[in-house]
């Protein structure tokens, strides 16, 4: 079986990390075992230097693990922007749902956040939404519209695109 991918689109600031936080909290507590990616422009720093895995990062290792009892952490060198399907694949096959903030202009299922205090309209055309969660009255018929605290509405959507998915 292979894992659900779900991506969280929209602008900066509309609200995507709060959405995503309440659907990961909402979906878990049904049962689902959830991974979930952040996509950034910048180039992302969680190793600390000094730290004994930041040395071997300098060293020269393209790859490095910090385990613990309880998390573990990884940083490798990536030669190109990876796509959700393939990190799925590599990293999060034994997991239900993948959410994914970001990766707005690539294909695959997607759910726009539209604030109107930052835009009136979609950053994503119509048809390459599954829905659109918004504070805006209707913004395109024919598309599943929540509000912004519609979680209960958005995750049985959600669950059920995923039986069906």
């Amino acid at each position: 079986m292979t894992v659900s991918i779900l991506s969280i689109v929209g602008r900066s600031n509309s609200g995507k990390t709060t959405l995503l936080e309440k659907l990961v909290a909402r979906l878990s507590a049904e049962g689902l075992r959830i991974a979930t990616i952040k996509h950034s422009h910048h180039q992302p720093e969680m190793d600390t230097p000094g730290k004994d895995s930041w040395r071997h990062k300098q060293a020269g290792a393209e790859a490095s693990l910090l385990v613990g009892p309880e998390r573990m952490l990884m940083v490798q060198d990536v030669e190109e922007d990876l796509n959700p399907r393939l990190l799925a694949e590599r990293y999060f096959s034994d997991f239900d749902l993948l959410l994914v903030e970001g990766y707005a202009s690539l294909p695959g299922d997607k759910i726009e956040v539209l604030r109107a205090e930052r835009s009136t309209q979609l950053r994503c055309q119509p048809g390459a939404l599954l829905a659109v969660v918004t504070d805006l009255p209707c913004v395109q018929a024919g598309l599943p519209q929540f509000g912004l605290d519609d979680i209960e509405g958005l995750s049985e959507f959600i669950l059920h695109w995923i039986r069906h998915d």
